[in-house]
């Protein structure tokens, strides 16, 4: 598919998906290249590793912009067999691997990979399949409400087991949102409300690190070398940065102050490096991606394809979301990373696809 074949909504998106991911390529090298120097006498470990991940998601993303995105509905049950045996593995001793207390990723000999990253884009097809086979019946609660709940909820289930509360809340508001489109009726949901807030009540409260995380959000500087030390340098990153910031390469908290700073908190270092105008100029292209997507949802041609589109607009944007109120201190620390910038190979990669296929519903 040629440039000047794309339509303007098409060619809008894929300039701004491709200045946030030369934004990340820039910013991981600046974030990352002391310490990956320390860890792999290596500065550019990261930076090569990402590369390698991007380029691979182009490859990707090239198949699905020849081949269309409706394919994606004949193997939709396929997708989902995939991303519950991998969330599985993920909890399996000697394939699933631990990091940070959590079984977050699957190590196959050299390929390593975080199951909920491929689950959730694998979940949004499944659904939005789902969605359009029971239109008909899309009212009923048997048949239109319980069969996409039922699959949400095991799936949820299963990353919650790893654990990854983040991932789970953010495929489970994706999932529903999509319901509520579609034409489910909502009023379903109220007796499930109850056993809901219950479980996600002791997930947050009787979790001991999840209620220091809490405390360190209302008063991080109660416990500034603790539970709040992270927050805090996150805060000295985005105060120091100013109007116009330090200038790129110029950060300090990189410098082994700031934990994950090429991951989770790859904004703060924006932040401190290209100023209030870099941080908000970030804001404004995710905004604009959102905008954008729903668009290409909206004006879909099928239902499929537009119930992909929203569960994928909805899906970046809300990871966005988190991620940037994580950083500036809005919402108790959550490890999400900033799609399309932060280090992550399994999440850049999707992204990269979902963008693909986002052109792909818009040029139908």
């Amino acid at each position: 598919m040629k440039l000047e074949n794309l339509n303007r909504d098409s060619q809008h998106l894929l300039i701004i998906a491709a200045i946030l991911v030369c934004v990340g390529i820039v910013m991981i090298y600046s974030a990352s290249s002391c310490f990956a120097y320390e860890q792999y006498n290596d500065s550019a470990y990261y930076l090569k590793r990402h590369l390698i991940h991007c380029l691979f998601g182009l490859f990707i993303a090239g198949i699905f912009l020849k081949n269309g995105y409706k394919n994606l509905k004949k193997y939709a049950k396929v997708f989902l067999a995939i991303s519950i045996i991998g969330l599985v593995l993920a909890l399996l001793p000697g394939i699933g691997r631990e990091a940070g207390g959590a079984k977050r990723w699957v190590k196959l000999g050299f390929i390593g990979f975080q199951p909920s990253e491929f689950a959730g884009f694998f979940l949004i097809v499944y659904v939005a399949d789902i969605l359009d086979r029971k239109q008909l019946v899309i009212r009923s609660f048997m048949q239109g409400f319980m069969p996409p709940l039922m699959v949400l909820g095991f799936s949820v289930l299963l990353i919650l087991l790893q654990p990854d509360l983040g991932s789970s809340v953010c495929i489970l508001t994706v999932g529903i949102i999509m319901m509520f489109v579609s034409g489910v009726n909502m009023a379903y949901f109220l007796p499930f409300l109850v056993p809901v807030i219950t479980v996600f009540y002791f997930l947050i409260f009787k979790v001991v690190y999840r209620l220091r995380r809490i405390a360190s959000y209302l008063d991080p500087w109660s416990d500034t070398q603790g539970a709040g030390f992270q927050i805090i340098q996150s805060f000295l990153a985005l105060g120091s940065g100013g109007i116009l910031g330090l200038g790129l390469g110029c950060s300090k908290q990189k410098l082994f102050y700031l934990p994950q700073a090429h991951t989770d908190f790859i904004f703060s270092i924006i932040g401190e490096e290209m100023g209030l105008i870099g941080t908000l100029s970030v804001v404004a292209l995710f905004a604009t991606f959102v905008w954008i997507g729903i668009q290409i949802s909206i004006k879909a041609k099928d239902l499929f394809g537009r119930f992909l589109a929203l569960g994928i607009t909805t899906s970046i944007g809300l990871k966005a979301v988190i991620n940037i109120a994580v950083s500036t201190g809005a919402i108790p620390t959550k490890g999400l990373p900033l799609p399309f910038i932060s280090y992550g190979g399994t999440a850049l990669i999707f992204n990269i696809i979902a963008v693909a296929i986002l052109i792909k519903i818009s040029n139908n």
